[in-house]
């Protein structure tokens, strides 16, 4: 059972259109919808499944699966919903782990790690383990046929998602504002 959010946010509605938009452009690029829950797209998700003997892509367990997005489905790395960038996962390595990045002298930032960098730390120095997960990882992007996109259609991507996220967290937090000064106006004072 899905476990629900306790605490809802404008940014948490910012970052659904932004996932609902990175959907869009990713059906875009394969020509049909992809909807992992139903019809073609749930037969394409389950393929892929059985493509990874029903095992975790990274750890190689045989457990319940998650979707994982090799670029991720966020407005950091804009990765699209499309078959050639998902593969089946197990809960714990579907927690994608960070590296320290200086910034400058003064500031680091923590910074999610690639699919590689992923794989490489779940397979603890086992090269063996490592190159052959990455091999069928790449050979599952190739048989999809993820979109390599160019420069100029990322930073369209890019663009396009960040300025989606300004809009829907700004107008949430101008509703916010719009209530306020309406409860001044109609709501009767308590004595």
């Amino acid at each position: 059972m899905k476990k629900m959010t306790t605490y809802n946010t404008y940014a948490d509605a910012a970052n659904t259109a932004v996932r609902a938009f990175l959907t869009s452009v990713g059906e875009h690029y394969l020509g049909e919808t992809f909807n992992t829950g139903s019809g073609s797209g749930k037969r394409i998700w389950e393929t892929i499944k059985e493509e990874f003997d029903h095992r975790c892509a990274y750890c190689n367990k045989q457990t319940t699966l998650q979707i994982e997005h090799l670029v991720m489905f966020n407005r950091t790395e804009y990765g699209l919903h499309h078959p050639g960038n998902i593969v089946p996962t197990c809960q714990d390595c579907n927690k994608r782990q960070r590296k320290k990045v200086e910034i400058s002298p003064e500031r680091v930032k923590k910074v999610y790690v690639n699919w590689e960098g992923q794989l490489k730390a779940i397979c603890k120095g086992n090269e063996t383990n490592f190159n052959k997960r990455k091999k069928k990882i790449e050979k599952s992007i190739k048989k999809y046929n993820y979109p390599e996109l160019s420069k100029n259609e990322e930073n369209s991507i890019r663009v396009m998602a960040e300025s989606l996220y300004g809009l829907i967290k700004q107008s949430g937090d101008n509703t916010n504002i719009l209530y306020k000064e309406l409860e001044k106006s109609f709501v009767v004072e308590k004595k």
